[in-house]
């Protein structure tokens, strides 16, 4: 199979895929005829070819995937304008200390945050797929100990903890995860049914609401913190920029099949 052929083939698997594709599923689409390293050729000549259109071939945590550049994000919009729920700031605080301080408990959760936090806001982040629990920690009780997960790498963009906006280069880490959130790319994915009869030359201008973007969808307004303390909370100022042991842990990066 000539380099031409082989790019011919992997374009399309990329641009239908559902999901990002690891090395491992591009040696089976090859039926291993390919090794990593041709691969990797492959996907960097594409990344050059794709260089001036309007999606982009980016590697994330799971793989590799095509998504809109983010200049392409306001025309896109015009596309959806319905504009889902935020994230509340407890939900966001949540989400940051797991981030940033993995793996952490509840008790460690609520230690830096100073209040009691909602099992409704574990559970839908754990339903989202952005956080799980990994382990116990070996003392009384034996609570779970939080992490996140590929998926929340891959709705972000990112392929590795390590490019999370450092906390020495942020005001609050909270808005700097909300940024990222509120720009969650587009993915241009079709279904292979879909892509059935349609020319490549088509691709370029298809671009759908992916799994990403749906995760936006989260916990309306009225889903706060338990009333005794957090409540207050929800307008105050985010307790972690004040926290001195709030600190990321990097290095963390997700091995690519």
């Amino acid at each position: 199979m000539t380099t031409a052929q082989a790019q011919r083939l992997l374009e399309p698997a990329l641009l239908t895929a559902g999901q990002p594709l690891s090395l491992r599923d591009m040696r089976a689409l090859f039926d291993d005829a390919l090794g990593a390293d041709t691969l990797r050729q492959l996907l960097q000549d594409l990344q050059l070819e794709w260089a001036q259109r309007g999606l982009e071939l980016v590697t994330v945590a799971s793989g590799w995937r095509f998504q809109s550049r983010p200049e392409m994000r306001e025309f896109l919009d015009r596309l959806h304008p319905e504009k889902p729920p935020k994230y509340t700031r407890a939900a966001l605080e949540t989400l940051a200390i797991i981030a940033y301080r993995q793996p952490v408990t509840r008790g460690d959760m609520e230690d830096i945050r100073g209040v009691t936090i909602n099992s409704q806001i574990l559970k839908q982040l754990e339903d989202r797929g952005w956080v799980e629990v990994i382990g116990h920690r070996e003392t009384v009780g034996r609570p779970g100990l939080y992490a996140t997960t590929r998926q929340f790498l891959d709705d972000l963009g990112l392929a590795s903890l390590d490019q999370l906006p450092l906390l020495a280069q942020v005001e609050n880490p909270v808005v700097a995860l909300s940024g990222l959130v509120d720009e969650l790319p587009v993915q241009a994915a079709l279904s292979l049914d879909e892509a059935t009869g349609v020319s490549l030359q088509a691709f370029p201008a298809v671009s759908s609401v992916s799994q990403a973007s749906l995760a936006l969808e989260v916990l309306p307004a009225s889903e706060h913190d338990s009333a005794s303390v957090s409540d207050a909370a929800q307008d105050a100022p985010p307790a972690l920029s004040d926290a001195p042991s709030f600190s990321p842990l990097h290095g963390q990066e997700p091995e690519h099949p």
